[in-house]
């Protein structure tokens, strides 16, 4: 039987949405604009693939760095290193506390 190790391996329940927000997000999640240096969570909508970061990273909250394109850049912490991240505005919200 041939192994199955790919990107979205075991994110059955993780990247399921519940049934009142299933479809495609609104048109104000798409064109949203963000500063840098503001914090923002990184929430993965599954019903969007393009500029969809691993899953690995869903949940996590990082800090604006820049744009390419589209896509925001932005810098997570994983463990000890910093990582930088591509991922478009439908896949952030941004943070209301600091």
């Amino acid at each position: 039987m041939a192994k199955h190790n790919g990107i979205k391996k075991r994110t059955r329940y993780k990247l399921q949405k519940t049934l009142r927000t299933r479809g495609m997000p609104n048109v104000t999640k798409v064109i949203q604009n963000f500063d840098e240096g503001q914090k923002v969570h990184l929430v993965l909508d599954s019903s969007v693939q393009k500029g969809q970061p691993h899953p690995r990273f869903h949940g996590k909250t990082g800090t604006i760095v820049g744009k390419r394109g589209r896509a925001w850049l932005l810098e997570i912490k994983d463990g000890n290193a910093t990582k930088t991240v591509i991922a478009r505005p439908q896949h952030l919200t941004a943070q209301k506390y600091n």
